[in-house]
């Protein structure tokens, strides 16, 4: 708060006492957000979001490195922040891209990866947790591989960060993007981690003017957001692994709620491989979009937050095999740092009310019932 209240300096402008102060304020939360995925504050570079971190990584890695070529790897289920950029530098001819797919529990078969890579590949890009499904990707042994191939490694890891470790260096990654607001810091500011050494990243900037972030993001720092982030960081890297085990706890409370209350209903993804507050379940002839609006008092989404104003079924549901109708009827619980036991058994006693009432409206339901009644 002071530094939307009363300390207005700009960081840039170290000529007075002000500027300073905001100046060594940006380097303490640049510091706080290395801690938290245990890189160097220099390898730190402020962006407004996950989104443009990846604009920044994808777009400057290719416009840099072309002279080596222009492939890029990516996954079917990553985040359109990802798969959009890379389809806006392909009608553009900067960049030919292999989308790869993933298996029915929505992990990447490495051995698919390592037939994906040629000379000519300059990027791979793997998100370290998909925002849908919460499924963590190998992101040790794909980062492991790209360096052993001589490949770049870049992962967004906006919903993993704060709540898996993540270590750059032991992960072999050499991009990494994080938003705030996905570990509740503000809105609109994210960083870009850029590997300095074993290999140092180069990247061509963005955005140009002013030479701000060692030149990779020209623009006046937004101070209180950037403070904001780095006391959101210091306080995960203290809070995550008790977090991680309380999340834990809550989301299989709310599974076996589910499961042992209705039939036909399927888990979206890895069980074994999962962020601890995500779940993604499909209630078979019950339609999402109308089991969301009877769960009013419930914050809940049948896709990506980024999209669910979209009429369109999950695309990182196609990705798994699912049908239409059955993309069409998941829902996606995410659980987090204020929720509580209450929580989830309300969430549960509307779940079931909803369901129950549109199953019963349901003919094709009807003539499914494990109990033969028509």
């Amino acid at each position: 708060m002071p530094y939307f209240t009363t300390q207005f300096g700009n960081a840039a402008s170290r000529t007075h006492a002000l500027g300073r102060a905001a100046g060594l304020a940006v380097e303490r939360a640049r510091e706080q957000v290395a801690g938290l995925i245990h890189a160097q504050p220099g390898e730190v570079v402020f962006t407004s979001g996950a989104t443009e971190s990846n604009n920044l990584a994808l777009k400057g890695a290719l416009d840099f490195y072309r002279t080596k070529g222009s492939h890029v790897v990516t996954v079917a289920t990553e985040h359109p922040a990802v798969l959009d950029v890379l389809r806006a530098l392909e009608r553009d001819g900067r960049a030919r891209v292999t989308v790869l797919p993933v298996r029915p529990d929505g992990l990447l078969d490495l051995d698919v990866l390592r037939s994906a890579l040629t000379p000519e590949t300059v990027l791979v890009s793997v998100m370290a947790a998909n925002n849908e499904i919460g499924v963590l990707q190998p992101v040790l042994e794909i980062g492991r591989l790209c360096h052993e191939k001589g490949v770049l490694f870049h992962t967004d890891a906006a919903q993993a960060c704060g709540k898996i470790p993540l270590d750059v260096d032991a992960m072999a990654i050499d991009l990494l993007s994080v938003s705030a607001h996905k570990l509740y810091g503000p809105k609109g500011v994210g960083a870009l981690y850029v590997r300095k050494r074993h290999p140092r990243v180069r990247l061509t900037p963005q955005i140009d003017g002013g030479g701000h972030e060692n030149g990779l993001r020209s623009g006046t720092l937004p101070v209180p957001l950037i403070v904001g982030f780095g006391e959101a960081c210091a306080i995960a890297e203290k809070e995550a692994p008790e977090e991680a085990n309380r999340l834990l706890g809550l989301r299989e409370r709310l599974r076996k709620l589910i499961f042992e209350a209705f039939d036909h209903v399927r888990l979206n993804g890895s069980l074994e491989r999962r962020l601890p507050g995500n779940l993604n379940v499909s209630f078979e002839y019950v339609e999402g979009e109308s089991l969301i609006l009877g769960m009013a008092d419930v914050a809940v989404s049948s896709g990506s937050a980024c999209a669910s104003a979209k009429l369109e079924p999950s695309h990182v549901l196609h990705a798994l095999g699912l049908s239409e109708p059955l993309a069409r009827s998941s829902i996606r619980f995410g659980l987090g740092r204020f929720n509580t036991e209450g929580d989830i058994d309300q969430a549960f006693a509307l779940l079931k009310r909803e369901v129950l009432r549109l199953r019963e409206i349901s003919p094709l339901y009807s003539m499914a019932r494990p109990d033969g009644i028509r």
